[in-house]
Parts: C-alpha cells; sequence; structure tokens
C-alpha cells in the first residue's frame, strides 16, 4: 500500500511540473507569435501554400455566383491570392481563396463587410491578439476542419472493436491492482497480452481514422478559438455563433482525449507529448473517442460549418486591412446604378511592381472601347488590371486606384485561351467556345450588366475572317449594354466599328536600337507598330528588315489614308 501511495505522489509531482512547463512553454510561443505578427503586418507573405486544400471549401458547391474557372484562370487569381493572403490560420485561407472567387452584386453586403473590417482592425492590439488566437489554427491538419461538415461520415470501426474499446481500459485498471494486491506471474502476462493487443489495434486502426485523427483535434482548437474570439467582445452580439458554441459542448465532452492532445499542437516535441501518445497508445482510447464523436459530428454539422465560418470571416476581415495598408494607395469602390459610367482614376496592377497607373472615364455602356497598342506596350495588361480591380472591388471591397466608380457588373473574359490537344481545339476553336460563353451569359435579359475582357479576339484564323467576325460580336455584345473592353492589333476593326467603339492605345519609343515604354494609355488609334523593331533589335538580318518595313508601310497606307 505504502509503495502505491508514494508511486502515486510522485506521479502528480511529476504530472504537476509537465503542466507548468507546458503553460510556460505556451506563453513563449504566443510571445513569439507576436513578433512575428506585427513584423508581417502589411506585406504579402512568401510561403507555399497547398491548393489543392485551400480550395476545397470553395469546390465543396457549384453555384451560379462563383467566378467562371476561366475568368479566374484569365485574371492569375492564384498568383493574386497569394500577394492577397495574408491570414493566420488555414480556415481563414480557405474562406478568403472562396471570397474571391464570389463577386457580389449586393451592395449592402459590401458595406456591412467594410464595416465590420473597420471596426475589427481599429483597435491594433486588441487586433494583434486575435491574430494570435487564430494562429493556433495555422496546422495544415486545419485544413481539414471543413470536412466535417461537407460530407457525411460513416463508423469506422467494426462493433467487435467498438465494444473492445469501451471495456479494454477497466481490464487494464484490473490487471494492474492485481499486480499490486497480489503480484502475479498470470496477471503480468494478462497485461502484457492487452498492451501488445492494444497496440496493435492503434496500428492497424490508423488509415481509417487518419482523416479524422487530423480533423478531430483542429476542430477543438477551433471551439476554443472561437470562444477567444467571442470574449473579446469585437464582433457585436454573434448570437449564431455563440448558440453553435453552445450546441457543441456535447461534442467536446465526447472529444476530452481530443480535448487533452489539442493541447500540444504547438508543443508535440515535449516529453508530456510524448507521454500522452504512449498512454493513449496502451489504452487504445483512438476507437472509442472517435467511435463516439462521429455520432455528434453527424449531429452538429451545421454548427460546426458556422464555428468555421465565423473563424475564417475574421481572418478574412484582417487580411484585407492588411492588404490596404501594404498599398500606396487604394480606393474603397462607389457603386452607380445599372446605368452608370465606370470611372477610375489611377488604376494599377497589385502584382506589377512600379505599375504606371491609368485613368479610365467611359461613356455610355453601349459603346465599348478598342485597345490598341504595339507589343510590349502594356494593353494585356491593363485590361487585365481592369477586370481584377472590379473582382476585388466586388469582393474585398478595396480597389487598386486613387478612385473607382461603376455599376455592380459581372466579369466574363477571354484572356490565357490556348489551343488543347486532348479535345482536339485549336486556339481559334477554344477562344471562339469561350467568346460565345460571353454572348450566351449578357444577353438583354441579364439584370447584372457585363464587363467584358477580351485579349486579341479571334487571333488564330485569317486577317478578313477575323476581323469580319470580331466585328460583328463586339457590335452585337455592346448593343446588350455591356461594358465591352477589347485588345487588339488589328487596325482595321476600329474604323468597321466607328462610333461602336472608343479607340485607345499604348505605344512606344525608339532610342536608339532600344525600345521605351511609357505604358500610359492614350486615346485614339496607334498608327506605328514595333514588331519589325523587336526584330531588328535581336538582329535579324538586315535585307529582312528593309523589305519588312516597304510591304509595312505600303499596308499601312492602304488602310490608315
Amino acid at each position: 500500500m505504502y509503495y502505491f501511495v508514494f508511486s502515486t505522489i510522485v506521479v502528480l509531482i511529476i504530472a504537476g511540473v509537465l503542466y507548468i512547463k507546458s503553460y510556460y512553454d505556451r506563453l513563449r510561443w504566443a510571445k513569439k507569435r507576436l513578433v512575428k505578427i506585427q513584423g508581417k503586418w502589411g506585406k504579402p507573405i512568401n510561403a507555399r501554400r497547398n491548393f489543392d486544400l485551400i480550395r476545397t471549401y470553395l469546390d465543396s458547391a457549384e453555384d451560379k455566383d462563383k467566378l467562371a474557372v476561366q475568368t479566374a484562370d484569365d485574371l492569375d487569381l492564384i498568383s493574386v491570392f497569394n500577394y492577397i493572403d495574408r491570414t493566420n490560420s488555414k480556415p481563414g485561407k480557405q474562406y478568403l481563396f472562396n471570397l474571391l472567387h464570389h463577386p457580389t452584386t449586393d451592395v449592402d453586403a459590401l458595406h456591412d463587410l467594410d464595416n465590420a473590417v473597420e471596426d475589427l482592425n481599429m483597435d491594433i492590439p486588441g487586433r494583434e491578439l486575435i491574430e494570435v488566437e487564430l494562429s493556433k489554427l495555422n496546422d495544415p491538419n486545419a485544413y481539414f476542419i471543413a470536412d466535417l461538415f461537407l460530407k457525411a461520415h460513416q463508423p469506422v470501426f467494426s462493433s467487435v472493436v467498438n465494444f473492445y474499446s469501451k471495456v479494454s481500459s477497466f481490464l487494464i485498471v484490473a490487471a494492474l491492482i492485481s499486480l499490486i494486491v497480489i503480484p502475479n506471474i498470470y496477471s503480468f502476462i494478462f497485461l502484457v497480452l492487452l498492451f501488445v493487443y492494444n497496440i496493435a489495434i492503434h496500428l492497424t486502426s490508423r488509415k481509417a481514422i487518419s482523416g479524422y485523427a487530423r480533423s478531430l483535434p483542429q476542430l477543438l482548437i477551433m471551439y476554443k478559438v472561437a470562444v477567444a474570439l467571442v470574449k473579446s467582445g469585437k464582433f457585436g452580439a454573434a448570437a449564431a455563433v455563440k448558440q453553435s458554441l453552445t450546441n457543441l459542448t456535447d461534442l467536446k465532452r465526447a472529444l476530452k482525449f481530443v480535448n487533452i492532445e489539442s493541447r500540444f499542437v504547438n508543443n508535440t516535441s515535449d516529453i508530456s507529448y510524448a507521454a500522452f501518445k504512449l498512454f493513449k497508445l496502451l489504452f487504445v482510447i483512438e476507437p472509442n473517442t472517435y467511435t463516439s464523436s462521429l455520432k455528434q459530428i453527424a449531429k452538429y454539422r451545421t454548427d460546426i460549418k458556422e464555428v468555421y465560418e465565423f473563424i475564417g470571416q475574421a481572418d478574412a476581415m484582417i487580411a484585407i486591412q492588411s492588404v490596404r495598408d501594404g498599398m500606396h494607395v487604394y480606393s474603397k469602390p462607389e457603386f452607380t446604378d445599372v446605368n452608370g459610367k465606370i470611372e477610375i482614376t489611377e488604376l494599377f496592377h497589385p502584382l506589377i511592381a512600379n505599375c504606371v497607373a491609368n485613368s479610365l472615364y467611359t461613356t455610355d455602356a453601349d459603346r465599348g472601347a478598342l485597345i490598341t497598342g504595339s507589343n510590349m506596350s502594356g494593353k494585356t495588361t491593363f485590361i487585365k488590371a481592369l477586370a481584377l480591380n472590379t473582382l476585388l472591388a466586388q469582393t474585398i471591397f478595396t480597389s487598386c486606384a486613387k478612385a473607382y466608380k461603376a455599376p455592380l457588373l459581372k466579369i466574363q473574359t477571354s484572356i490565357k485561351t490556348s489551343d488543347n490537344i486532348d479535345e482536339q481545339k485549336s486556339y481559334f476553336q477554344a477562344q471562339a467556345s469561350a467568346i460565345l460563353n460571353i454572348i450566351d451569359q449578357s444577353s438583354q435579359k441579364e439584370a447584372i450588366k457585363s464587363l467584358v475582357i477580351i485579349d486579341e479576339i479571334f487571333r488564330g484564323t485569317n486577317t478578313i475572317e477575323r476581323i469580319a467576325a470580331a466585328k460583328s460580336v463586339l457590335s452585337y455584345i455592346t448593343a446588350n449594354q455591356n461594358f465591352v473592353f477589347v485588345s487588339t492589333h488589328d487596325l482595321e476593326l476600329a474604323e468597321l466599328l466607328d462610333d461602336d467603339f472608343v479607340v485607345y492605345s499604348f505605344s512606344d519609343s525608339k532610342d536608339g536600337r532600344v525600345l521605351v515604354f511609357d505604358y500610359l494609355l492614350k486615346q485614339g488609334l496607334l498608327k506605328s507598330t514595333n514588331g519589325i523593331a523587336i526584330l531588328k533589335s535581336m538582329g535579324y538580318p538586315e535585307a529582312v528588315i528593309d523589305e519588312a518595313n516597304i510591304i509595312s508601310e505600303r499596308m499601312m497606307n492602304k488602310y490608315l489614308v
């Protein structure tokens, strides 16, 4: 008996020491994390991102408001996300990625988002403490929380294993008591066999519970983070998430051992974590824990989603303010009615270093804009920047411009079209298919008008048919009161479109053999090109250059005189 009491005291002392050490380790981690948070504010975060997991929440449902895959690719939305992503948690990344793919036409929702962003970021020390809390969900396993509410869950163990896992602990305790009261070889062998069998169950069940071994500990962390955020008082009444947290109390109790494990999330190399893992293995804790918790998860999927979206939105709102603070200039958009004009002052592309800003003031929506210009002069960058700023205005209520004023628009693009060998489509067929989709989605019946962006329309077929088809298509789309911006090298197209389109151009100048670009948008038709100059700068034979210049001059006189 004395030995038993002494052993108990030693175990309690060790447990107390490990708890105190764990507590101070968490404090040190929080201080280090706070310094890191303060140092990264307003800056893009250079990090590797797992987009297969980030896009899980986005891909969970199909809806008509989601940005088209073609448009997301055209706007390099992966690169844009890498620039905008200043989140601290994995749910925050998933939520922000989803937000960028869902431009809204609800002005009130955008203003509500902006007000929430301002309120949350007003108290900087308080916001930083929230960031520290959110960063507790920065483990890659936190990506898998979304799986808990995105899909149904089936039992992972047989009824026999479920029953054994419930009685195993009692058998082990009985064997230990037997050894202490009357030491004997039979109890010892029985105890060893129990441990061996439990280890075998643990190892063979790892695959079946691998997904839950990743997500459930993170779910408990998310619960605690959400409680901390609600207690901060920075999220108003938060009635819905409070109710969901209350509903999840039963699930939290079912996950008592997962709850213990979640405490070690930042100290997995700690000796106390190793001791806990050994205890969990020997007492076959996981099958019992996951069997009981799956029943609760099925019951509370809606509440898990509510808490997840609360966490994700909070993180995204902080990231939005970090993006704003990191720009040399930005504006909050002003949305006009459906018949309004587009008026953007000093528009720039956020991914282009030292990007030259351009302003754009359109007339009515039934008059498009034709963007001409020489190679590498900035045509494609400009139309991409226009579409991207429209997207950012209608998702994060932020524009990369000194001022942004426009109607709410549906964004449709055809920029990065390419050959598709698998589907045996030529470049022309691929772009023709993309433009047909634009025509179908921008009819007069649409309540929201479209911003249509097309780069090098119908490139890939002969000149005569390209120009004829382009003219008819562009006239048709603008007749339906859509904003149309098209880049082209076809100067003849400007003449055919006549008063239906305003013509803008980008130009260059020559400094010896070097081409100089100012990247400034100018109204009017560009009457000089640089394709031959580029060939000359690359060292093409003089005979080739001379003949090319003669033919070019002859053709320019034919079309532009």
